[in-house]
């Protein structure tokens, strides 16, 4: 969430910001001032009584070591209307601080000042596009169909275990979704990135923390018994390893990765667009986490940019790369690039990763903090990217590498597939 005193000094650069994220409820920003001043206030005022009521027990212990007891007990009766009075304030700021909890955490984070000004993803900047889109053959098929054809994966037989959106990958198809895990893991590795294993289900504190609850709250399944949730990516649990913990400015980076299954309800029902693999309530998706020194945030995000792009280069998948314009961007971002790689037999462009930087906005929620050469406590920026996620990776390298023969993996797999084709 954003920090109030950064609301409190900076109030029209705030309102300029959440306009470019088309933030509706602007009133809001004035909202969280006026209960911030009434928070100070009645601390202050707080503070004041609670010096009184201890300057008065003092003053009455030492009248009664000198034997003025008479004059003990009037001073005494003066201040008896000190911890009703108190307790009131304290009740008032109890009511007062959760007023204003409750309206900070429905603001957005604030957009940095290279984000596009738009509505939607059709106002998103293309920042670059890279490799060549493929020529198919007349009888190229879509995904859906080579699922079916090769026998790989298999969408009914999901549907009937769980219901829509919830695959079963079979012989090839399942090495092909191992291989590239794998290889994922692998690459990750190599520079420099840490592989943790997580749980796939998080507590409410670690989902808020993050920023997934209250923002999207609908998205996500609820195991209502134990009142745990299922994860929408491993970003969730990797970043909160360091919820309430004091980093060490010589860890930064902190750069970690993770393989888990995925969990989100918002995928859609009808259309080509939401056929075979292309949007699922259940996926597998590596994911790698930074937290970074504050000067160096921008960096470490145009280097999480550059690292994805290599992955799809090694994959020889076509693809490029957008800003998303203020309209288009999540609640807790600060900056997103999103990575499209082309799906020949779609004809259309398919999101395949996200890079975002989230500021202070994460860490803020967290209290991911270090001690800076000044000696005050500071906090970190957050950072996560999709490294990447497989569904549309699979659907891409099927439709693109269809031929006579079957459907060609690309080299950099092979060692992982043990197999040229799926035939």
């Amino acid at each position: 969430m954003l920090q109030l005193n950064y609301i409190r000094e900076n109030r029209d650069k705030v309102i300029e910001r959440l306009g470019v994220k088309n933030f509706k409820e602007i009133g809001l920003v004035d909202e969280i001032i006026t209960l911030d001043e009434q928070r100070r206030k009645i601390q202050s005022e707080s503070d004041a009584l609670s010096a009184e009521a201890n300057s008065s027990a003092k003053k009455i212990g030492e009248l009664m070591r000198q034997g003025k007891k008479e004059e003990a007990e009037a001073v005494k009766s003066q201040s008896s209307g000190y911890k009703e009075q108190i307790k009131s304030l304290t009740d008032h700021l109890d009511r007062v601080e959760q007023d204003l909890n409750a309206k900070i955490v429905q603001l957005p984070n604030l957009p940095h000042t290279t984000v596009p000004v738009g509505v939607s993803a059709d106002d998103n900047e293309v920042v670059l596009e890279n490799g060549t889109i493929p020529t198919l053959a007349d009888d190229a098929v879509s995904h859906w169909d080579l699922l079916t054809k090769y026998g790989i994966v298999d969408l009914e037989l999901g549907v009937k275990v769980t219901g829509a959106g919830f695959p079963v990958y079979k012989g090839k198809g399942a090495r092909l979704q191992r291989a590239l895990i794998n290889f994922f893991l692998d690459e990750a590795a190599k520079v420099g990135y840490e592989e943790v294993q997580v749980p796939i289900m998080v507590n409410e504190a670690s989902a808020f923390a993050t920023g997934q609850l209250p923002d999207k709250e609908g998205q996500m399944y609820h195991v209502t018994h134990d009142d745990l949730y299922l994860i929408p990516t491993a970003e969730v649990p990797v970043t909160n390893i360091y919820r309430d913990v004091i980093v060490k400015e010589e860890q930064f980076p902190i750069r970690h990765c993770a393989y888990t299954p995925c969990f989100r309800r918002e995928a859609g029902s009808y259309g080509a667009h939401v056929r075979g693999l292309n949007r699922l309530h259940q996926f597998d998706k590596v994911e790698t986490v930074q937290i970074v020194h504050p000067d160096r945030s921008y960096d470490a995000l145009e280097e999480m940019n550059t690292y994805v792009q290599g992955l799809l280069q090694k994959l020889e998948l076509p693809y490029r790369v957008l800003r998303l314009c203020g309209g288009d961007m999540s609640f807790t971002a600060a900056l997103t690039y999103d990575l499209e790689v082309y799906s020949a037999a779609q004809k259309r462009w398919l999101e395949v990763s996200s890079v975002s930087n989230f500021e202070t906005y994460q860490s803020n929620r967290l209290k991911v903090r270090f001690k800076n050469q000044d000696g005050k406590m500071q906090l970190a920026h957050t950072l996560n990217g999709s490294a990447l996620a497989l569904p549309r990776i699979v659907a891409s390298l099927l439709e693109n590498n269809q031929t006579d023969k079957g459907i060609k993996i690309p080299k950099v797999l092979v060692p992982y597939t043990g197999f040229e084709y799926i035939d």
